[in-house]
């Protein structure tokens, strides 16, 4: 498949983009440069070929899920300006 200058126009036209016929000219070879590399892609042989999740073949490590940090919300709330039923009051910043 290949792109036409005039189609880059057209395309560049909608998304009011200004575009050369310089710049038209080269997206259009850029363009059909990566089509024909997409055909050239569909055309591989992927019988047998397992389908992946991700490219590389590791596991994520994991941490248990458990708590690890004391709490201290009491002696956070201590020294807040506003604290009212746990939680913290701040100005109004949007009228």
């Amino acid at each position: 498949m290949s792109v036409e200058a005039s189609e880059v126009q057209r395309i560049a036209h909608l998304a009011r983009l200004a575009m050369s016929d310089e710049q038209a000219r080269e997206f259009a070879g850029g363009l059909s440069d990566i089509f024909a590399f997409v055909e050239q892609l569909d055309g591989a042989p992927i019988e047998g070929v397992e389908p992946m999740a991700h490219p590389l073949d590791a596991e994520q490590r994991l941490r248990s899920d458990a708590v690890t940090e004391p709490d201290n919300r009491e002696g956070f709330q201590a020294i807040a300006p506003a604290v009212e039923g746990g939680l913290y009051l701040v100005p109004r910043v949007i009228e």
